[in-house]
């Protein structure tokens, strides 16, 4: 029987200035599980990854976060992190001074608490950037400084494998890719994958989901969830776009 890894329960957030972002979000992620959170520009899904992960400039009103049975709704990002939660951002940072392979040495060992091996830990990462067509070289720049778009998702991905977590939170991986680059960023999600670890893919584009298999679709609009589902939603989403569900939201606002 699969266990819960994530639960959101009748989540309300607002920014500093009590403006409305999510209205009483409800979701349930289980252990192996791949779920999709897709919904027009402004719905709220980059907001909701955010606040999974701790961003301080959000405040959560009501409701509440629970990652493998452990309320995390208060805990900083780095005490989530520790716990096995990852957030791959839409728009990655450029961050001076520091490489990605120090970035990410530096990272596994306060994570896992055992300072990781250099030499053994850049072997495994030169395995991990060669498996997505990235050139290990690239380990040795200063994070995602100078990387072109699709290389800064890459990047988002290498860190994915590389500090292998439990729930990974992917939000809009594939904006921007060409096609090439979205198989192997949708390959590189798959290689990760596995039985007891689960996704949270927060995307507008059908196409990543092409190669990924889907357990749960949820739609997210003006702050609400306002369906879910399988697979059949992505049809639907593909042939009338988010127009069907619009309306939904308003409905939610009102009741």
């Amino acid at each position: 029987m699969q266990s819960d890894l994530l639960q959101i329960n009748a989540l309300t957030v607002t920014l500093e200035d009590q403006t409305p972002l999510l209205n009483g979000i409800d979701l349930t992620v289980k252990k192996g599980e791949v779920h999709v959170l897709m919904g027009p520009n402004g719905a709220g899904k980059s907001t909701l990854g955010n606040v999974l992960m701790g961003h301080p400039d959000y405040r959560v009103r009501a409701g509440s976060i629970r990652f493998d049975g452990q309320d995390v709704t208060l805990l900083s990002t780095e005490k989530r992190a520790k716990l096995g939660m990852f957030f791959s951002f839409q728009n990655p940072e450029e961050v001076s001074g520091i490489t990605l392979e120090n970035f990410l040495r530096t990272a596994k060992s306060s994570i896992t608490g055992i300072e990781e091996n250099v030499f053994i830990f850049n072997l495994k990462l030169k395995k991990i950037m060669e498996s997505l067509h990235m050139d290990p070289l690239y380990a040795y720049r200063h994070l995602n400084v100078g990387f072109s778009g699709g290389e800064k998702k890459k990047s988002e991905i290498v860190q994915l494998l590389a500090l292998d977590p439990r729930l990974a939170i992917l939000d809009e991986t594939d904006s921007g890719l060409d096609v090439d680059a979205v198989r192997i960023v949708s390959q590189g999600i798959r290689q990760f994958h596995t039985p007891e670890n689960s996704l949270l893919i927060i995307t507008h584009n059908t196409k990543i989901l092409e190669s990924i298999p889907v357990d749960r679709v949820h739609i997210l609009v003006k702050g609400s969830i306002v369906a879910s589902g399988d697979v059949s939603l992505i049809k639907t989403i593909e042939e009338e776009g988010f127009a069907p569900f619009v309306g939904m939201g308003d409905e939610i606002d009102e009741s």
